[in-house]
């Protein structure tokens, strides 16, 4: 037998010794699996692009970012801030911002910033949607000498990311907690994300990502709610959001739950829908973005254009 078979084994007989049952054993073991090769399929090891500089927006080891500055340009660049994901509990601007955001974007003019933020359980989701309009404001404030346009700015997440941004686009209590307002956000674009509508995610989502979202959002429907950007659409909200997402079920009916909340908010909406199932299709649309190949890259390109202008 394999040796993959004997781990598993005695993880499973690990575990029953220690009082739980082996149909919950099994469970605990698959969900383990399940969350490791998600935790591969969403990083792009080896694909920190040289050239940036590190930012601290805090004091927490976490609150960095990376900046890549425009290329090209002789003028304040739009600058785009990116929010990696990993179920609000891993992940890392090092490994899942991908190899070709940082040279595609500034190659178009723009300046590109990739944050870390502090995880649960050590930080909760409110504290990481702060953590996003933190890493804005610093930014923001150093505008001048990084050649940052802080009147066209666009924030891009993937995953749990899309989730946070989403939120720091709808519920503005997480800007002007950073002395920011929507005004200072040209817009959003969530990257195939699925907890826009939390109590719904965690009534049908996938049951592999249930204890993900238990541990993110908790117990109470009030706080699933208030962490919840489809909740908060009804305005006012950023005013520009691309909505982009493979063709997962849940991530399809969840955004575009969002997009008509959106505009019902008044916000212009757009929505990008690409190829891809399961984790491989969701780890490809963050991995590749950027890529001139990749049919999303001209999607976005098409979109910054018409947000940021000329």
């Amino acid at each position: 037998m394999s040796k993959r078979y004997w781990i598993g084994l005695l993880a499973v007989t690990t575990v029953v010794a220690s009082g739980m049952s082996a149909s919950d054993a099994r469970e605990k073991l698959r969900d383990r699996l399940r969350e490791r090769v998600a935790e591969r399929m969403g990083a792009d090891e080896g694909a920190k692009v040289p050239g940036s500089a590190t930012i601290a927006y805090g004091s927490d080891p976490l609150q960095i970012l990376d900046i890549w500055r425009a290329r090209g340009s002789t003028r304040a660049a739009p600058l785009i801030v990116y929010v990696h994901g990993g179920g609000w509990k891993r992940g890392s601007k090092d490994n899942a911002t991908g190899r070709f955001k940082p040279d595609h974007f500034p190659a178009q003019g723009y300046a590109f910033a990739s944050i870390n933020y502090r995880l649960v359980p050590a930080a909760t989701v409110e504290q990481q949607a702060a953590d996003v309009a933190s890493a804005v404001k610093a930014l923001v404030d150093r505008a001048d000498a990084l050649g940052i346009d802080r009147r066209r700015i666009v924030l891009m997440g993937h995953s749990a990311g899309a989730h946070l941004v989403a939120l720091v686009g709808t519920d503005e209590r997480y800007l002007k907690g950073a002395g920011l307002s929507f005004a200072d956000i040209a817009g959003v674009i969530p990257n195939d994300g699925a907890a826009y509508d939390v109590p719904a995610q965690m009534k049908d989502g996938p049951p592999i990502m249930q204890q993900t979202y238990a541990q993110a959002f908790g117990t109470d429907p009030a706080r699933q709610t208030a962490l919840s950007p489809t909740a908060h659409a009804a305005g006012p909200n950023a005013p520009d959001f691309l909505l982009l997402y493979v063709q997962r079920p849940d991530g399809v009916r969840q955004a575009k739950a969002l997009g008509s909340a959106l505009v019902a908010g008044g916000s212009r909406v757009e929505h990008g829908s690409f190829p891809g199932e399961g984790l491989k299709g969701h780890a490809e649309i963050n991995r590749s973005l950027g890529d001139p190949t990749y049919a999303a890259t001209a999607t976005v390109d098409a979109w910054l254009k018409r947000v940021f202008g000329p």
